[in-house]
Order: structure tokens, then sequence, then C-alpha cells
């Protein structure tokens, strides 16, 4: 025999515990009084002990039957709360999304404008994840990634966020110095960002390659993301390859300057891919409209 009885004399013992009343049981059950009084009896056989007193009027419980009555609403109680949950969370999770991106991307460009986000859809909820690499890839729980390149990916449906254009930039202070003594690039203190997950963005020697200028003149000062390089950058210890995702806000607000006529185009680019996964929830559906509509707002001069 199994430990526990068919959840339907549990429930019906439970009504009739609370309210008392065999008769007032089957009025709330919509069953006939003959169907709660088989189902106690069963419960009894089941349990093996009696747990209604049938000789007093009303009938009351047996000090078996109030054990268990407490028992059973402790249980059924338990169990509406978790299913409530269980409800309340299958519905957060159509109004949940998980982003991931670089760092810097996440810092500079994501962050500062979620503010924009959350107050046109402030019952969705963006977590923003930030894995090692510098190429986040679609995986599970990830349900939408921002990633910096050529846009060749096939992991899902992808759009293109903006350009992505890079040019030095430093304290204007420092900048004003620099080519007030004629110094070049080349001659400049640079600080550099180099590790195993930066792999995929141009570095000085690049740069400076590309512009025919040669190679640094200097070893300058090297970190391993460019949110420490950021901050080097505005300590005036030298100038940095800044890129829009990273420095423009911070070139908008005066806080850096772009190098003149240093812009260089390297043919690169941000891009979102969804995963199809989770392509449907309303979650991403909202988020994906969003960058839209950032993506208009930087195209509209």
């Amino acid at each position: 025999m199994s430990r526990l009885p068919p959840l339907r004399l549990l429930t019906t013992f439970e009504t009739v515990s609370r309210l008392g009343s065999m008769r007032e049981a089957a009025t709330r059950l919509n069953v006939t009084q003959p169907a709660v009084t088989q189902a106690l009896k069963a419960l009894e056989e089941h349990v093996g002990a009696p747990l209604i007193d049938r000789t007093t009027r009303p009938a009351r419980l047996t000090e078996a039957g109030q054990q268990l009555a407490r028992a059973t609403r402790d249980g059924l109680d338990l169990i509406a709360d978790t299913i409530e949950e269980i409800r309340i969370s299958a519905g957060l999770e159509e109004q949940r999304l998980t982003v991931a991106c670089t760092i810097g991307m996440a810092t500079y460009w994501l962050m500062p404008r979620l503010t924009d986000f959350y107050a046109r859809y402030p019952d969705v909820m963006v977590n923003v994840q930030v894995p090692p690499t510098d190429l986040p890839a679609i995986s599970q729980g990830t349900d939408l990634v921002l990633r910096y390149g050529a846009g060749n990916w096939n992991d899902g449906e992808t759009t293109k966020l903006f350009d992505e254009t890079v040019c030095p930039v430093g304290r204007p202070a420092l900048v004003e110095r620099l080519l007030a003594s004629g110094e070049g690039l080349a001659q400049a203190p640079l600080i550099h960002v180099r590790s195993t997950e930066t792999r995929h963005w141009a570095g000085w020697s690049d740069y400076l390659t590309l512009r025919g200028l040669g190679k640094p003149g200097s070893a300058g000062q090297t970190f391993d993301n460019y949110v420490q390089a950021v901050q080097a950058t505005l300590d005036t210890r030298g100038l940095m390859l800044g890129w829009y995702s990273i420095t423009d806000g911070l070139v908008t607000d005066g806080s850096l300057v772009h190098w003149p006529e240093g812009a260089l185009d390297l043919g690169t680019g941000y891009y979102a891919t969804v995963n199809p996964n989770g392509a449907q929830k309303a979650a991403v559906k909202a988020f994906v409209r969003w960058l839209g509509d950032m993506r208009l707002a930087l195209e509209t001069p």
C-alpha cells in the first residue's frame, strides 16, 4: 500500500475538518453527502485509525483526526503556495532576459542607456552578463549577445547596431600639449589593451601600421581590459585607442577628446544576435525593438 492516500481523500477530509460538517463539505465540494462519508471511511482504512468520532452530534475529529487535519492543512497550503510561486515565476520569466557582452560594451554603452529602456518597459528585467571572452557566444540561459566584428555569425538572427570606428583619445590638456610640441602619435605615451580575450580588437601596432606611422616609439602602459585602460586615460597617463562603443560618451561630455583626423574605419561594427530559443519571449522582443530604436537614433544626424 502506498504511504500516501489519494489526494481526493485528503482534500475531502480537510474540507470536513475545516467546515466541521459533512453536509457543508459536500455542498462546498459539489458532491453528495454519501460520497463524503465514503471518502472519509476510505481514508480511515488507509490510515488505520478512526478520524471522526461518530458517537457525538455533530461528529468531531478524534485525536488522530486532529493530527492529520493539521498536517493536511499545512501540506495543502504548502502545495498551493508552491503552485502560486511557480505561476509567478513562469510569468516573470517572460519579462526577463539575459544579455551577454564585453565589459567595455556593458560599462560604457549598454548600462548608461538601460535607463531609457526601463522607462519604456518598466516591467522587464535585463540581466547583463560579462563573459571573459570578447566574442560572447549564444549559450543556454543567454537570450541575446552583443558582439564586435564583421557580423558573420549564424547562431541566431543578427542585426547591426552601429559601425564601429577607432580613434586615439586622451585628456584635452594632454592632446593639446602633444600637438603643440609637434610629437606624433608614435612618440606619444600610449596605453595598450592586450590579453588573450581581446584578440579581435585592433591594437596600437595595427592602427599605426594602417595609418603608415610606423611602430610605437615606447612600450607604454598595458592593461588587460578597456575599463582599466579608460581609467588610465582619464588619469592623463597617455592616449588610448578609443572605440565608439567605449569612449564616445566620454568624448561627448568633454572628458576625452579625439586626436585630430585620427578616426579609422576598419569595416567592423557592433551586432546583436538573438538566441533562437528565446526569440519569442516578450522581454526579448521588447529589447530588440528598443535596440532598433537606438540604431535609428544613431543613424539620425
